[in-house]
């Protein structure tokens, strides 16, 4: 039975570990270049007003500069464009040297005429992502900032009235939430440009500081939507390389008319086509370059500043975030055009299709494509060249003189930059008043490219496929052979369209004749979001392509799209298998947080098998076999099911809302549209991904318990010098006097400086109780192996009546020997090793704030705000009276036992119901039920 216990735990773990590996490693190497500083970089510290000094102490602004720049703005006499970068999660304001040195490149090749100011903010890189504290504080210190930097250009002729923020991970939350400041100027910041910033909610809940935040920051821009339309918010997603914080959680909120509000994932983004991790973003030159150009594409010439033109704002990210047209930002494309070109250049195409390569000596070439006999049998013209200077290429003529176009309308607005080359589609049936179609192939400088244009039929082009099935585990295949000689296939992915699927696609090209052309460029295209991947290959070749989606469609009515940018004359065969790692690589990149919730569950269970076993046979169970009795998740899963149909009904909402209970946690499934809204949700694959979570949990659960008892067997080796040998169970043990001293004096800790730091030393104190048996289960193991001796089993008299009476005195082996003793020194190790699992997790889950206090104590020692204080009270009082808890107490306390074994699972439930995005309340829950134990042990 043993066997098959650890048989199954194995196989869960190492479900999870493939999940984890397709998770951190299952993607492609970070391709993103590395930005460089070409001479030594310097930070120069802004002084701030004394008040705001005196403050925050721990905060600090600089301004960046290399070499003679530094020089030059020694004494912070500025006359650029002020930009201000934030650092996120334990960030350095040293990063950004990335943006500042391109900065300064590009300002050094427009000799100086226009260039930015960079400054950062020195956050002190607080764990802002896990301890939600400071979060406030970091906001008001940006304000203040924000206003000495504009102080700096005051005797400027045009100073600039407005800051753009470039916010990483948490440093863009907190730069929307200045906007939700009483006293804060909307006008002081028109532009911010996120990188992987957890718009949404956040990536862990340790705290409810954190979620009040958010909830801040929601309502704020809610109720100010109006008064908010004209600041430009831009969000960019790492893509699937960033693991930390996933690109559905940079999805900005924001009302459907509001155009100002843009979200995008870097894999979309034009001359990018990649995706970065959580820190690479900051650096990644390809990213950086889009971001400089567009803000250098924002000043304007006259004063050196950002435009205050919303629209052009809106303009100039479409062209370097979106889809990068023709036209540069301010140009205006002019109505007509018209052509001098003799009647030599100019070429008419009687076939479907054009390719042609241009020649190395410069010369003036125009193809016509008629339009009036071919209205009615095609629906679009598809152009595409791999010359990728982006200037007008196609044009609609509107008057003809013989063989010639004498006047045009400009078509080449709509052209989009792809990895490869630039394309161009256009509906025949918007072009009434066009009868044909001009390809300008002239090259004046000589440079040679391609060009492949061909009018198509929509229906034709146009292929509906049906993904397998999820559970199809990858023995499924769908498959679809394209022997249509277009040079644009769309494959319509039916029923893909939430984020738990995840397919290997498999494109396989063949080709009758071998020739040069130009390569193929598969794109997954996501209609709801700008999350569009792209992927590269040559003719004929197999490529394969991993599939996964960032956000789920709300209503389930579109799908994701497969573009296929083929050559012609080759033949396409397209397989499409669920991938079996991916989807638990996604289901870990979305539910993996919550984790934590399902480990405390398991534990629970553990513990509430322990208790039971001790009841009916007077033993506990061994952590092992008790887990693997515990995991009866139909009594879990259905009580759950049953709440959620219920709040369905009206009526069971007002009630439960009378009540002043919260709302049901869901899990973060469905779609991004806010997910630390407090709704239930009834799906079908939510509700069977919370029984693999289990699964997931208790295996962590389970061989972390094993981890940590072959750690006290270690460590017991190692204290076993300073101790003397010890045959009772008592070791370890506090008196009553003692333990109210240790309860005073936790309790006193815990409000001067940090409540985890308290509960840290009740965890340890534990612990040493813990030791303190393991040590004592190995010498009556050794002695009665050396020496056995027959003794009855009513030695133990010692040992029943007043356990928790010790007061601490040495275990000095006065009892008598016997199996019975060892047993019962057994039965309380497997029972504190329970219990020491379970503090050793709420001790996990409060680290972040002591790590926060810790790394500010040189500037004040208590943690203010505290978000172990005083909710972990009872649970020091808990962990304190545990020490000297043992079977025979328990065995004494039937009807308290009774109590506490059916209170158990309620309390179980609701750790499902109300904690997966608020995983703070696991330690409330976990406090709950170690009161019960207590109670347990002494009524």
């Amino acid at each position: 039975m043993r066997l098959v216990v650890y048989a199954f735990f194995a196989f869960a773990l190492g479900l999870l570990l493939v999940g984890l590996r397709e998770l951190l490693f299952g993607f492609e190497e970070n391709r993103c270049s590395m930005t460089y500083m070409f001479e030594y970089p310097e930070f120069r510290r802004v002084q701030l007003p004394r008040r705001v000094a005196r403050q925050y102490p721990s905060y600090g602004l600089y301004l960046y500069g290399e070499g003679a720049y530094a020089q030059e703005t020694r004494g912070l006499k500025l006359t650029g464009a002020p930009v201000l970068f934030l650092p996120g999660n334990a960030g350095s304001y040293k990063q950004a040297r990335s943006l500042g040195s391109v900065a300064l490149r590009k300002a050094e090749n427009l000799d100086r005429q226009i260039h930015l100011n960079v400054f950062t903010i020195d956050f002190n890189e607080e764990l802002v992502a896990l301890y939600g504290g400071s979060l406030r504080r970091q906001t008001q210190f940006l304000h203040e900032s924000i206003k000495a930097i504009l102080r700096l250009y005051k005797d400027r002729p045009d100073p600039p009235t407005s800051v753009v923020l470039v916010g990483h991970s948490m440093g863009g939350v907190v730069a929307r939430a200045l906007f939700t400041l009483a006293r804060f100027n909307p006008r002081l910041v028109s532009l911010i440009i996120t990188q992987a910033s957890p718009h949404q909610a956040p990536v862990l809940s340790l705290d409810p500081y954190i979620l009040e935040f958010y909830s801040t920051v929601r309502q704020g821009w809610n109720k100010r939507a109006e008064d908010l339309q004209n600041v430009t918010v831009l969000s960019v997603g790492g893509g699937n390389l960033d693991f930390q914080v996933r690109s559905g959680l940079t999805v900005l909120s924001c009302p459907i008319d509001d155009l100002n509000k843009i979200s995008v994932v870097a894999t979309a983004v034009p001359r990018t086509w990649l995706s970065t991790d959580h820190i690479s973003i900051v650096w990644c030159k390809e990213l950086v370059l889009a971001t400089v150009r567009a803000f250098f594409d924002l000043i304007e010439p006259e004063t050196g500043q950002f435009t205050e033109s919303p629209e052009e704002r809106l303009s100039v990210l479409n062209y370097h975030f979106f889809r990068h047209p023709v036209l540069p930002p301010g140009e205006v494309q002019d109505a007509t055009v018209t052509f001098s070109a003799p009647p030599e250049a100019w070429k008419e195409v009687n076939t479907l299709r054009l390719f042609y390569s241009a020649p190395k000596e410069a010369e003036v070439k125009y193809f016509l494509f008629a339009l009036s006999s071919r209205r009615k049998a095609y629906s679009h013209f598809y152009c595409r060249s791999n010359n990728m200077e982006m200037t007008s290429w196609l044009y609609g003529c509107t008057q003809m003189s013989g063989s010639v176009c004498v006047q045009a309308v400009d078509l080449s607005s709509d052209t989009e930059l792809l990895p490869a080359y630039k394309t161009v589609a256009v509906k025949i049936s918007e072009l009434l008043s066009v009868s044909h179609l001009i390809i300008d192939a002239s090259n004046p400088s000589g440079a040679q490219f391609v060009v492949e244009c061909e009018l198509q039929r929509e229906e034709s082009l146009t292929v509906s496929v049906q993904v397998p099935h999820l559970l199809s585990f990858g023995l499924t295949v769908s498959e679809v052979s394209i022997n249509s000689s277009g040079l644009l296939h769309t494959l319509q992915l039916q029923d893909f369209h939430q984020v738990y699927q995840a397919f290997r696609i498999t494109i396989m090209s063949h080709c009758k004749t071998t020739k040069d052309r130009l390569p193929s460029v598969y794109r997954v295209r996501v209609p709801w979001f700008r999350e569009d991947s792209f992927a590269m290959s040559s003719t004929p070749s197999v490529s394969e392509i991993y599939s996964m989606l960032h956000s789920s469609r709300p209503d389930n009515t579109s799908s994701a799209l497969l573009q296929l940018h083929t050559a012609p004359n080759c033949q396409y065969k397209v397989s499409i298998r669920t991938s079996f790692p991916k989807v638990l690589g996604q289901i870990l990149r979305f539910c993996g947080p919550l984790l934590p919730v399902y480990s405390a569950l398991a534990l629970l269970l553990m513990i509430r098998v322990q208790l039971s076993s001790v009841r009916r046979s007077g033993h506990p169970a061994e952590m092992q076999e008790a887990m693997s009795k515990s995991l009866a998740i139909h009594k879990l899963e259905l009580p759950v099911l049953l709440l959620i149909l219920l709040l369905r009904q009206s009526w069971f909402q007002d009630v439960w809302t009378s009540l002043g209970l919260p709302g049901v946690d869901a899990l973060p499934l469905n779609t991004v549209e806010d997910l630390s809204h407090e709704k239930a949700s009834v799906q079908e694959w939510p509700r069977l991904v919370s029984p693999l979570l289990c699964v997931f949990g208790a295996a962590i659960a389970f061989w972390g318990s094993a981890v940590l008892r072959m750690s006290v067997c270690f460590l017991s080796f190692i204290v076993a010098p300073l101790h003397r040998p010890s045959v009772s169970r008592d070791c370890g043990t506090f008196g009553l006097h003692t333990q109210i001293v240790l309860m005073v004096c936790l309790g006193v800790l815990g409000s001067v400086t940090c409540g985890a730091l308290a509960l840290m030393l009740c965890c340890l104190l534990h612990l040493y109780r813990v030791l303190r048996l393991q040590m004592t289960e190995r010498s009556l193991s050794h002695v009665l192996n050396l020496a056995p001796q027959k003794v009855s089993h009513n030695t133990e008299n010692g040992f029943n009546g007043n356990d928790h009476h010790s007061n601490g005195k040495e275990c000095n082996g006065s009892a008598l020997l016997s199996e019975s003793v060892l047993q019962d020194v057994r039965d309380d190790l497997q029972l504190h090793l329970s219990l020491s699992t379970v503090l050793t997790l709420t001790m996990m889950l409060c680290a972040p704030s002591l790590i926060h206090w810790k790394h500010n104590l040189r500037y004040w020692l208590h943690l203010d705000p505290d978000p172990c204080w005083p909710h972990t009270v009872p649970l020091l009082i808990s962990s304190v009276l545990l020490i000297n808890c043992n079977t025979n107490s328990l065995l004494r306390s039937k009807l308290m036992l009774n109590l506490t074994l059916r209170l158990l699972l309620p309390l179980c439930v609701g750790l499902l119901v109300f904690c997966p995005l608020h995983i703070y309340r696991v330690t409330h829950f976990l406090s709950a039920a170690l009161s019960l134990f207590v109670c347990s042990c002494y009524f």
